[in-house]
């Protein structure tokens, strides 16, 4: 998918130097997985403390299969 975008080039070239990349290409995909990853990491930590978990629950009795 070729697309044309209007990306600011202080921040690109700000990372291209922060991490060491060749090309834009490199430096724009990283960012893409970083911000993915980012996203994710949020949606789990948004999890915590809604969880009802068993309190008769023996995680030791399940390691002993």
């Amino acid at each position: 998918m070729a697309t044309n975008l209007a990306i600011n080039d202080q921040l690109l070239n700000n990372a291209l130097e922060i991490g060491g990349f060749r090309t834009t290409k490199d430096t724009v995909n990283a960012a893409l997985e970083e911000f993915i990853q980012r996203r994710k990491a949020e949606d789990v930590i948004n999890l915590f403390g809604q969880i009802d978990y068993d309190d008769h629950y023996d995680y030791k009795k399940m390691r002993s299969r």
